[in-house]
């Protein structure tokens, strides 16, 4: 028995999500050829209309992980919950393991977004980097940040 063709244009699966869940999940593979490599992260689309919060960009997770933590952050938006950009916030990993928002400007959205960015028509919208910790519970704007994961986790937000 042959199954039926399942592929959907991209455009649509983006569509069907934010239809379904109010934003949607954009993830990217890791470029080991690019010089320098560059890491796989995964993004929101639809955060500012659906939540009022800044699109997150968030690098080295795997999908699932991603998925679960912007699901988390929705949940946690719809909720009222107010999550400031910029300050350490501690709640939303595992064993009150510190996290935080760093902005992102423009050239960098643009660069890193660029489906978020076809969806809205070449609109550029506000956007955050969310850092999580290493092991130590260090995060990689900090002395003590495991270098080793800065490959899998480069900051590309702005630190305050």
């Amino acid at each position: 028995m042959e199954l039926p063709d399942f592929k959907i244009p991209h455009a649509e699966k983006i569509e069907w999500m934010i239809e379904t869940h109010g934003w949607a999940l954009e993830v990217v593979p890791e470029r080991p050829l690019d010089d320098p490599p560059g890491a796989a992260y995964a993004y929101t689309i639809g955060f500012p209309e659906a939540l009022g919060f800044p699109e997150v960009l968030l690098f080295g997770l795997t999908p699932s992980a991603a998925s679960g933590l912007f699901g988390l952050l929705a949940d946690l938006l719809r909720g009222g919950t107010e999550i400031p950009v910029g300050a350490e916030l501690t709640g939303l990993f595992d064993g009150e393991l510190r996290c935080r928002f760093l902005p992102l400007d423009a050239a960098t959205t643009t660069a890193l977004m660029i489906t978020g960015l076809a969806w809205r028509r070449g609109r550029v919208v506000d956007a955050v980097q969310l850092l999580w910790p290493d092991r130590n519970g260090f995060l990689p704007t900090e002395p003590g940040f495991d270098r080793r994961l800065l490959l899998a986790q480069p900051v590309v937000g702005t630190p305050a």
